[in-house]
């Protein structure tokens, strides 16, 4: 069970030293004990075959989930644990999602400390300033939307002013994304210039846990009218083994400072998005050294607006600027059409028609690259029979004129999936 050790340590701290035998919690009051949770079976197909992986299953899973909360008078404790029986990996695996207390610290604070879910930033499927986990692998094989966000064992503070708000988040030990490996996704490999799967698989040697190798993420954030404004800082790494130690052998995490910025509001019957982000890649400012990802700017604007009843549009665009891209040109060690482009455009579209009462959702969420022209569709229907019992399926497509480019690496993943899950 991954880290369960950590979190389990997190949550015992805070737990009442002495408990008071003699109130009946059992009495006529709402219990402060809730539990609740789902099972769910889920399934994926590829739409065609993969050479270098020799399985047409993407996903096949039993999950059960249970999340326990108990709300006391100082503080709420959370704790989410799920049961995978995964045919894919054939392995089954416990996992604990969740494990969190919060509570507040005197009339402005609150502080939550263990294992949680952490998120900000203004995009549809689209991270400039949101650094938390992220699980890519779910993403990108059919698993709900929910765990696209990874978890952090961290500490969170949270101080509410009169006009601004301030949010710290300290990760004593780095987690990073989870990535894509090889074992259930091929992806392009440019040093052997082709696509790649395990084995090996792909590993990324983290940075040992110090004080110095500590994660630090700052929010600022109000209102100026009706719209919202942050400001973001970063200190840590990048999420993915991006950086190769040639003396070593081993892909590693690069350092990474950010800075960024959004504003997000009311717009001609709609909401605008408006969001930036400066990555300073601090083992590379030079962006000399190929094997370390180069510095970026980043930029996104978005829209979104109920078109007619029942019917959303929300669009984006989005782009990543490579810093000193000379540099990286004249030290680019491998096929130079497998160079990354100093600019990438990336477009977004997603498309939502809801239907009898709310039971039907219809959606389509569509990026397009204009720059690497390659494109990943995303075409779901979900249905619910009842409050308790629903049904969500959808194609993932891939594709796109190189294999190098982002999306084109995948298109021998595209899939399609469905899920059926049951809430008590």
């Amino acid at each position: 069970m991954k880290n369960l050790p950590i979190a389990t340590l997190l949550l015992a701290l805070t737990l009442p030293v002495q408990a008071d035998w003699d109130d009946d919690p059992w009495g006529d009051e709402p219990s402060a004990l809730s539990i609740h949770g789902f099972v769910e079976a889920a399934a994926g197909y590829r739409l065609q075959s993969n050479p270098v992986i020799n399985d047409d299953w993407t996903l096949g899973e039993a999950r059960l989930q249970l999340e326990g909360i108990y709300q006391g008078d100082q503080a709420e404790w959370r704790i989410k644990l799920e049961g995978i029986g995964d045919g894919v990996a054939d392995e089954p695996r416990v996992e604990l999602r969740e494990a969190r207390v919060s509570f507040p610290l005197g009339e402005r604070a609150d502080v939550r400390i263990g294992r949680q879910i952490l998120t900000w930033g203004t995009g549809d499927l689209v991270f400039l300033n949101d650094l938390f986990p992220k699980d890519w692998v779910s993403f990108l094989i059919g698993r709900d939307d929910e765990y696209l966000k990874g978890t952090s064992d961290a500490i969170r503070l949270s101080w509410f002013g009169d006009r601004v708000n301030l949010d710290t988040v300290i990760t004593p030990r780095f987690n990073a994304d989870t990535y894509i490996t090889g074992e259930r996704l091929s992806y392009f490999d440019p040093g052997r210039n082709q696509i790649a799967a395990a084995p090996p698989r792909l590993r990324g040697e983290r940075p040992s846990t110090r004080v110095s190798n500590a994660e630090l993420a700052l929010r600022l954030y109000g209102m100026t009218g009706a719209s919202e404004w942050a400001v973001y800082g970063y200190r840590g790494f990048f999420g993915q083994p991006t950086a190769f130690d040639t003396a070593s052998g081993n892909y590693t995490f690069a350092r990474l400072n950010a800075l960024g910025a959004s504003l997000r509001g009311p717009l001609a019957g709609g909401l605008y998005n408006i969001e930036t982000a400066w990555y300073d890649s601090a083992d590379d400012r030079s962006g000399d050294d190929p094997f370390t990802p180069n510095s970026e700017f980043r930029f996104l604007v978005g829209f979104d607006r109920e078109m007619t009843s029942n019917f959303s549009v929300g669009a984006q665009y989005y782009l990543e600027r490579l810093q000193n891209f000379s540099d990286l040109e004249a030290n680019w060690p491998f096929d130079p059409a497998v160079r990354p482009d100093q600019n990438r455009h990336l477009l977004t579209m997603r498309l939502s028609w809801r239907l009898m009462r709310d039971n039907l959702v219809i959606s389509a969420m569509n990026f397009y690259s204009p720059s690497s022209r390659d494109y990943f569709i995303r075409p779901t229907v979900q249905y619910r029979f009842d409050d308790r019992l629903q049904l969500n399926a959808g194609i993932h497509l891939f594709g796109g004129r190189h294999e190098h480019s982002f999306y084109g690496q995948f298109e021998e993943n595209s899939s399609a999936w469905t899920r059926l899950r049951y809430h008590f």
